[in-house]
């Protein structure tokens, strides 16, 4: 049953006890969302989005046309610019509160579930946002909502500044609207179009999935209804002013979607998401990839319909909906497990081994803007990089794969070896000896002979402490939970 421990958060501490009732020990983390236990400072969506907006507006207004001529003075100005509003540093500063919480905090059942919410609505790496808002993005929507409905979430994920401008809704402008009559589209040549993007992830990949058997014509409707919500857009501010609802922009006339018609307006957008997370097919799709983070590529029905039956009477309560997940998770332990993804692996290796890691928040705080970030500041999202999986880059808008064959190469398994073999200088030096590996093997697996025989079995040059975390951390029954 000590599996359990890693198949729903990240391992047991050797400073830990191991839990006598592994189930409930789980569940009583579903209820509350704790504040992040972060010792440094956190900032807030809207400040780093104040220097995303100096990045663009210093970039693009001023940079460009003040250098146009001189491509070598606008490169150094710009890596200038890119030290003096913090962009190789700020992804780092939230991965390192990302990781503290999984590793540190009270709740690290919660915290996998939260890694999963983000993934799921996922942010994708386009115009510099992982270097400054999917942090906070995944920090002040999806967090505080892990004790709310899966409506609220879907909401406030769907009208958020870092989906809308991701999604390219803010250049989603009705044809029959107010503005699409103005003159001065017709003397710029810019016709009022929608932009599918938002309408179709909303529908495809965050709601009822392409199950449900929508048309092209949905997808459009989808669309005419999301007109209007978009930045506020400004000379200075360009694209990171505040989302709003344009009603100038919105398109006018009944709407109907999956067969259900709806009014115009800005209420409608909350109408519609409120059918989609009511339908069967929304139902299932979260509960097939709830089942698919914690249990096994190919989910059965019998495994789904639990999830699916806390859905439905709980209205999307989503701490209802995770306790039935990490039920199933639990009936399921002995049958099945899963393969773990890079940044899951790296967490385990990090709570298990005791590494020191993150970066404290000491480090992190002796940051100045103007100055490029030092190495160890920028270790986290380079790290990250290395083992091919950083959460706040995921290639397409569909997040990162939750398939296990997805990160079996062999190149990304010898990137964990490297890693596992850089992780000796993360060691603390009270922990080199025999009778560390022992505790943790022992508190961490269900068969720790199994793994204790393997490494005695090496040659007595591969059992150096330097090797024992190669040897442990890439044995089968790690990369596995």
């Amino acid at each position: 049953m000590k599996n359990f421990f890693r198949k729903v958060a990240f391992g047991i501490g050797h400073n830990e006890e191991v839990p006598s009732d592994p189930l409930n020990w789980a569940l009583n983390q579903l209820d509350d969302v704790p504040e992040f236990s972060w010792k440094g400072k956190i900032l807030t969506e809207k400040e780093l989005r104040g220097y995303y907006r100096d990045w663009v507006y210093g970039d693009r207004e001023v940079l460009r046309k003040k250098y146009k001529d001189n491509k070598t003075l606008y490169k150094t100005h710009k890596d200038k610019l890119r030290h003096e509003t913090g962009q190789k540093f700020w992804e780092s500063l939230d991965i390192a509160i990302r990781h503290n919480e999984a590793i540190n905090g009270s709740n690290p059942v919660l915290t996998k579930l939260w890694m999963f919410w983000g993934n799921f609505f996922a942010i994708s790496e386009k115009d510099f946002l992982a270097n400054y808002s999917t942090g906070p993005y995944q920090r002040e929507i999806i967090w505080p909502n892990l004790n709310q409905s899966f409506e609220k979430m879907v909401y406030d994920v769907t009208t958020s500044w870092a989906m809308i401008h991701h999604l390219d809704n803010s250049e989603s402008v009705g044809p029959k609207s107010i503005s699409a009559k103005q003159e001065w589209r017709r003397r710029k040549k810019r016709p009022a179009t929608i932009n599918e993007n938002h309408a179709r992830e909303l529908m495809e990949l965050h709601t009822v999935s392409p199950k449900a058997g929508y048309t092209q014509e949905d997808v459009i409707q989808l669309a005419y209804i999301m007109t209007g919500w978009e930045h506020k857009w400004s000379q200075k501010k360009l694209e990171t002013g505040n989302v709003w609802f344009n009603s100038e922009h919105h398109q006018p006339g009944k709407k109907t979607v999956l067969g259900n018609e709806y009014k115009r307006g800005k209420k409608t957008l909350a109408v519609v998401i409120r059918d989609l997370v009511n339908h069967p097919n929304c139902r299932d799709f979260v509960a097939e990839r709830l089942c698919r983070l914690l249990i096994t590529d190919e989910p059965t029905k019998e495994m789904k319909q639990p999830i699916i039956n806390a859905f439905k009477k709980s209205d999307g309560h989503i701490p209802e909906i995770h306790k039935a997940a990490i039920k199933v998770a639990f009936e399921y332990n002995y049958k099945y497990k899963k393969f773990q993804t890079p940044e899951n692996w790296i967490l385990q290796v990090a709570k298990i081994g005791d590494l020191e890691w993150p970066p404290s928040p000491e480090t992190m705080a002796s940051y100045e803007l103007g100055f490029e970030p030092t190495r160890k500041q920028r270790m986290p999202e380079r790290l990250l990089r290395d083992l091919g999986h950083h959460p706040y880059r995921a290639k397409q808008p569909n997040g990162w794969s939750d398939h296990s064959d997805d990160w079996m190469s062999p190149e990304l398994l010898i990137r964990r070896l490297v890693f596992a073999q850089r992780s000796y200088a993360f060691s603390k030096l009270e922990n080199n000896n025999e009778e560390f590996y022992t505790k943790v093997i022992t508190k961490n697996f269900d068969n720790p002979d199994k793994i204790f025989n393997y490494i005695n079995k090496q040659d007595s040059k591969m059992r150096k402490k330097r090797d024992m975390n190669i040897l442990l951390f890439n044995h089968p029954e790690f990369l596995k939970a």
